[in-house]
């Protein structure tokens, strides 16, 4: 028989498949997967359960109900000082993972290059390649993930069509600064390029930094296409409701890539997300200190433990260094015997880097979720404690 996508034929299980698998297997605390293991606000949750309860149940409108729409433009404009038209310039997608895929369809034609910055969310690199884009990847490393100059400049050429910026970034909890940015732009704007921006996380952002937005830098208005997710901003991940902020020309494309992909996204759930983006600033202030609260929690208990804890100012995930614990094997034998041995799943951090020859991929890192429980945080140190006893700190 003839042969199947090459591509995604050569594409292996993710890592979030096989730890968790792992995990279930032998019943560890999985702290592998980001999502959250509460059911989000139980007024948002209520605002879906009603909507689907008032007889507006078949096709919503492909760019979504205009209730969200102009919820996301005000949302824009409350919290970034963007003035954005809701019914030209927002689509709304089943998930952020489909607004980045509709995004890259928009954009990329065969033969266009692509920057794209290690460690990478694993959804970007297959679609790029499956849309016959280049990539041009430009690698952070631990333990400061400094973001190269010169490697950055050299990625950039005529060719280049857009870059993916992820913001605060997952997986290394990076958040980019304004010069970074301000260097991101000028690059796009050198090179007549665009921006993706996937900003999920932009209410999870620690220590009172701000979460600015590409978007908002001089000249980049119509150059970005900024992505947002209820999953994260509500932590109900399993709603699947993502929304995209762009040039009224851009998403006109966008929302045709959407119409191919899923067409459209539960109308209750759309309309409990307006609602939702609508609660006031003590709601959005509480998400960032509450989650704050747990990445102290969690990164406390690893340092006793012995790991060493990298900084994390934003998201779900805090990197270790298991150097420290006496173990000088590869990231991804550590966390399999971390979960079987330990009862803690944790994830290799290599798993979001692309092997290259002549360069070596960091090979001694483990990320750990803090989204979950403070008991469940508390049960996943004790079982690390107890696995290695006596090497942490103190």
């Amino acid at each position: 028989m003839k042969t199947l996508n090459s591509l995604l034929s050569a594409t292996g299980t993710t890592i979030f498949t096989v730890m968790s698998a792992l995990a279930t297997e032998h019943k560890a605390v999985n702290l592998g997967q980001g999502f959250p293991d509460g059911d989000g606000p139980a007024d948002v949750v209520e605002a879906a359960a009603a909507a689907l309860k008032d007889g507006r149940n078949q096709y919503p409108p492909m760019y979504g109900v205009p209730e969200l729409r102009q919820a996301v433009a005000a949302h824009n404009k409350r919290f970034y000082g963007l003035a954005v038209d809701g019914m030209k310039q927002v689509v709304i997608t089943s998930g952020a993972t489909e607004a980045i895929t509709a995004c890259l369809m928009a954009l990329i034609d065969p033969g266009d290059e692509v920057v794209l910055i290690e460690p990478l969310y694993d959804t970007y690199l297959p679609v790029v390649r499956m849309l016959g884009g280049v990539p041009k990847l430009v690698r952070l490393e631990p333990p400061d993930w400094a973001l190269p100059r010169a490697e950055l400049e050299a990625a950039f050429g005529p060719r280049t069509k857009l870059i993916m910026l992820n913001t605060p970034m997952n997986p290394c909890a990076k958040v980019f600064s304004a010069e970074e940015l301000g260097l991101i732009a000028s690059l796009c704007r050198k090179w007549d390029s665009y921006a993706i921006c996937d900003e999920v996380y932009e209410h999870l952002v620690f220590g009172g930094r701000p979460h600015i937005p590409l978007m908002t830098l001089p000249g980049m208005e119509n150059r970005c296409a900024r992505i947002g997710s209820a999953g994260k901003t509500f932590s109900l991940t399993g709603w699947k409701v993502g929304y995209i902020t762009a040039s009224p020309a851009m998403a006109d494309v966008i929302a045709k890539a959407h119409q191919n992909l899923t067409f459209t996204t539960a109308p209750n759930l759309q309309r409990a997300v307006a609602y939702g983006l609508g609660k006031d600033d003590a709601y959005f202030a509480s998400l960032a200190r509450d989650l704050e609260a747990k990445r102290d929690r969690l990164a406390a208990g690893l340092a006793e433990v012995g790991f060493g804890v990298l900084r994390t100012d934003g998201t779900y995930f805090i990197t270790t260094d298991f150097r420290p614990l006496g173990f000088n094997g590869p990231d991804d034998e550590f966390c399999k015997r971390l979960t079987a041995e330990a009862g803690v799943a944790a994830i290799p951090v290599s798993a979001f880097y692309e092997p290259r020859a002549g360069m070596e991929t960091p090979r001694h890192f483990a990320r750990f979720a803090f989204c979950k429980s403070d008991a469940l945080l508390d049960e996943a140190i004790a079982r690390l404690k107890r696995h290695f006893p006596g090497r942490g700190r103190g």
